[in-house]
């Protein structure tokens, strides 16, 4: 049991480090609001349980619901809600009073962390094909408790003074150009639509 919790551990932080720049990115623009944090985590964790029971599902054949060649169109999902905050960014120009239009929504979070998962998905199922039941009920014990780990790291990075300095004045530009780039990835490596 303690050997697949380690492999978890490495298996969780092999697939998920990208999100701490996503997330980071979530807290420079929830920046002085209430609740950022909560919201933060709460869409991390339906994001990445959805993730998950995906997975869970195609390892125990329901994959008849999500096929493959569906996963690269979440792409779609980050590309769509980048283009609409870099929309805002236009409309609103560089107004910063006009932060506190874009408050943080648990279940955009959600739906972004979900949408970056597809190659999680397609790193979990096989192995979880090839692990018995108590190391796969350990793999998701050791993969919920490190979400709140990774929301941590994020938040850790994004208050450093350098990093929340840079963060604060590029925010407004740097959060829909990233999500806009890794819903495009994930359509390109995905090949959704022949690309």
């Amino acid at each position: 049991m303690i050997i697949s919790a380690l492999q978890a551990i490495g298996l969780f932080l092999v697939t998920n480090i990208d999100d701490i720049i996503v997330l980071s990115l979530f807290f420079a623009r929830g920046a002085g609001q209430r609740g950022t944090t909560t919201k933060i985590v709460v869409g991390q964790y339906l994001g990445f349980g959805g993730i998950l029971l995906a997975s869970l599902a195609v390892t125990f054949g329901a994959g008849l619901f999500l096929p493959d060649d569906a996963i690269p169109y979440f792409g779609l999902i980050p590309l769509l809600l980048g283009g609409y905050a870099a929309w805002q960014v236009w409309r609103n120009g560089d107004d910063d009073d006009s932060v506190a239009d874009r408050p943080i929504s648990a279940l955009t979070v959600a739906a972004v962390t979900f949408a970056n998962g597809g190659d999680n998905i397609g790193v979990y199922v096989p192995v979880f094909l090839t692990v018995g039941t108590g190391a796969l009920v350990a793999y998701c014990v050791v993969f919920l408790a490190l979400v709140v780990v990774l929301v941590l790291a994020a938040k850790f990075v994004a208050t450093r003074k350098p990093i929340a300095e840079v963060l604060e004045r590029w925010e407004h530009i740097l959060f829909p150009l990233v999500l806009i780039v890794l819903g495009l990835v994930i359509l390109i490596e995905g090949g959704a639509f022949g690309l």
